[in-house]
Parts: structure tokens; C-alpha cells; sequence
């Protein structure tokens, strides 16, 4: 039942949704779920299944599909998926799904959620949104910043990074209120011209239960990965973002100075085969496909460290989902990134982890030995993760968080009515 009294009818726009199980997906099917718990009416306009492997699970789909995933009305709608997940196929992706949302019916929302990325989509949502007469409240729920992104990953050169830029800031603006995962994004917003008082920082939440020790012992064994060998894994997306030349690089060190630490590469995405090719014959490197979310925490739990490992440059456009879960797994976590970027600042503020830098697989290979033979030290930083996940990234307090802005949000659009009857 609402905590609030009242219930809304609220409408989520994003492109990944369950059965996704990894990135954004997950929370928004989280967010969908809790607030209809709470007794608002929730309706879902989403795309096809087809993260992280870069290909839609369903080939051959309709163009729009109606669907009740526990209790909750799902539209699904067909958009273009790119081979590899290039940034000029995914733009051609957001658009198809853009187009999708202008001409599908919304119903009558009190407050529309739209989730980005994809930042193409929401900007095209947005402008219906501001066209509409009596229109309701438009929030933004943003992951990972494009502006940032183009820039970190150097993709585009300077005028077109800086437009890409604009339209974000532009797109933001538009909404009534903004909700960050992390408050190094609401700094950044607001040097590009979104209110402060317009954004609210919501904590991503772990959606992993804590690993069983018999079930990743289990994993362990299955996998053949021996007791005395340290095995550090990174579960998720392959892409450009993740730089995971560096952990290649880092298991060719290991090889050839025959240190027992085997890097084992969880997951799919859009690097993966070249990450195979440049990997061939390594016995330190491991790929392993996708597991389902019930095996997923024994996966983690099986591993001696967890890797978050980021292209060098890549500091400030993102938060990796991936942290939510490594902090429940009660295991150390080595990241390989930018000392002044997020990811460094929050394995700072949890005390979980230790942090080297993006480029230097030698110092990957050399932290991941410290933290599988020093226990103790092991054992304080898995702690920590476990307690900070306890205090800051509870799901209850997330939810009571986005109720309250969903609730906010609705009130600032009924006082801009009546204003606007007032004139």
C-alpha cells in the first residue's frame, strides 16, 4: 500500500526490462514491481529483450506486443538492435524505439518515469510530454550521462561531443525533476544547466541475494578452478566501456611470470570475440557465458576477487550496476580505473576494494595476489562491502525514495495547472 495515501498511475519508459538480467533492467523492473506494490498503478513501454548479447532473444517479433509481467501491463515495442552495440547503432536503436514512443499510447499517466539511457528516446518522450495538453509530470531516472560519455570514450570529436552535450542538458531540462544514481552526476548536471533543486540523487539497490558458500563451492568445483589458484572475475557487459584489453593484458602477464591467478570474464557484450581472439591459448584467462540470476551470486561467490575494470579516461559518465552486487558478495573487489573517477570514489566510500590504475595490467595482476594471500586483508574489505550495502543501498529505502519523487512530482505538475487556469 502506498505510504503516501494516494495512488498515482505512473508510466516507465525505458528500453530494457525483464527478462534482462544485467545493467539497467533489472532496476527498472525493480521500480516497476515496488511501486505497484505500493499500490500505484504501473504501466510499462519497453523494448525487446536483447541485453547484453547485442541480439533480440525473440527474432521475427511484432511490432508492439502486450504483455502482464507479475501484475504489471508490458507494451513491448520493436526497435532496431545493432550487431556489436556501435554508438552509431545504438543511436539508429534509440530512434526506432523514439518513434515507437511517440505513436504508442501512453494511457493516462499522472507522472511519466522515462529512464535514460537510451537519450534519444527520452528526448523525443520529452517533447510529446511538453506538446501534451493538461500534461502530466515528466521525470528523468538517468543511469550513465551521454555527455560525459562521449568525451571519456573518445568516440566523436569536439563539436559533435559538445552538441550530443547540449541535447542531454536539453532533454533534462525539459523534465520536472531529475533522478541521479549518484551525486557526482548531479554535480555535472548542474554545471550544464539543470536545476539543483530540480535533482534528486536515488541510490541503485543490490537485487542479489548473498552468496550460498555450499552452492559457489559447488560452481567452484564445476569449473575446475583449483584451491590454490586465485581466480578474479568480472561479471557483465563486454563492451568498449569496460577496456577489458587490460585484463587480457593482465592474464598474458600472469602466464608468462607463472603466477597461479587465473582473470575469468563473466557475461556478453559487444567485445566479447575480440576479447577471445586477443586471449587465445591463455591459461590465466577464462570467458564463461551469462548465468541466470539464481546462479549468478554463486558465480560471485565462487571467485577469490571481483573486478570492475574501466577504460582508461572513463571516470565521471557512469556508476557500474555491477558494484550493487559485488558489495553483497562478501568478497574484496581490485578496480582498475581512473583514480578521481566515480567508481574509485565509491570503492573509497564503501571500504571495499582497493583501486589501481586503468592502463597497468601488472598492477591488476600484483593487487589481485595481494588480496588472495593476505586473508585478513581479504576479509576486512569483503566486510566492509557487505556492511556498506546494509547501511546505503537497501531496495526499501530506494522505493520509499522514488515513491516520494514520484509523489513531488505530481504535486509540482497540479500546482503548474493551477497557475496556469489562475493567468
Amino acid at each position: 500500500m502506498s505510504t503516501t495515501g494516494r495512488a498515482l498511475r505512473v508510466a516507465i519508459l525505458g528500453i530494457n526490462y525483464a527478462p534482462e538480467c544485467s545493467g539497467i533492467g533489472p532496476y527498472t523492473s525493480r521500480l516497476a514491481a515496488g511501486l505497484t506494490a505500493r499500490g500505484h498503478a504501473v504501466r510499462v513501454l519497453t523494448g525487446y529483450p536483447h541485453y547484453p548479447h547485442w541480439v533480440r532473444s525473440e527474432p521475427g517479433t511484432l511490432l508492439r506486443r502486450d504483455e502482464n509481467i507479475d501484475g504489471i501491463p508490458v507494451r513491448r515495442l520493436k526497435h532496431y538492435v545493432p550487431r556489436g552495440g556501435s554508438w552509431v547503432g545504438r543511436a539508429v536503436m534509440e530512434l526506432t524505439y523514439g518513434l515507437q514512443l511517440l505513436t504508442s499510447r501512453w494511457g493516462d499517466p499522472d507522472v511519466i518515469v522515462c529512464v535514460t539511457p537510451p537519450l534519444i528516446s527520452a528526448g523525443l518522450a520529452a517533447l510529446r510530454v511538453r506538446l501534451c495538453v493538461g500534461r502530466p509530470a515528466l521525470g528523468m531516472l538517468i543511469h550513465d550521462l551521454y555527455g560525459r560519455g562521449v568525451i571519456e570514450m573518445g568516440v566523436l570529436p569536439g563539436m559533435p561531443s559538445r552538441v550530443i552535450g547540449s541535447v542531454e542538458s536539453a532533454t533534462l531540462r525539459m523534465a520536472d525533476g531529475v533522478a541521479v544514481i549518484h551525486a557526482g552526476f548531479a554535480d555535472l548536471l548542474e554545471t550544464s544547466g539543470v536545476p539543483r533543486s530540480r535533482i534528486r540523487e536515488i541510490r541503485n539497490w543490490t537485487h542479489v541475494l548473498s552468496p550460498d558458500p555450499l552452492a559457489s563451492a559447488q560452481f567452484r568445483r564445476a569449473h575446475h578452478w583449483q584451491p590454490d589458484e586465485i581466480v578474479v572475475l568480472h561479471a557483465g557487459n563486454m563492451g568498449h566501456k569496460q577496456g577489458l584489453e587490460n585484463v587480457v593484458a593482465a592474464a598474458g602477464f600472469a602466464a608468462r611470470n607463472g603466477q597461479r591467478v587465473r582473470f575469468v570474464l563473466l557475461g556478453d557484450g559487444s567485445q566479447r570475440l575480440h576479447l577471445e581472439q586477443a586471449g587465445a591459448g591463455l591459461p590465466t584467462l577464462e570467458f564463461l557465458a551469462p548465468v541466470g540470476e539464481g546462479e549468478f551470486p554463486a558465480a560471485l561467490g565462487a571467485a577469490d576477487v571481483l573486478l570492475v575494470n574501466e577504460r582508461p579516461g572513463v571516470a565521471l559518465m557512469a556508476v557500474p550496476s555491477k558494484l550493487t552486487s559485488y558489495f553483497r558478495s562478501g568478497k574484496p573487489i581490485v578496480a582498475a580505473t581512473d583514480a578521481a573517477g566515480l567508481t574509485a570514489a565509491e570503492l573509497a566510500a564503501s571500504g571495499a576494494g582497493i583501486v589501481v590504475p586503468a592502463d597497468r595490467p601488472e598492477e591488476l595482476v600484483r593487487a589481485a595476489l595481494r588480496l588472495g594471500e593476505h586473508r585478513e586483508l581479504a576479509d576486512q574489505l569483503a566486510a566492509a562491502g557487505q556492511r556498506y550495502c546494509d547501511a546505503m543501498l537497501s531496495e526499501d529505502t530506494a522505493m520509499d525514495r522514488y515513491e516520494a519523487w514520484i509523489m513531488d512530482l505530481a504535486k509540482l505538475r497540479r500546482r503548474g495547472d493551477r497557475s496556469s487556469h489562475e493567468r
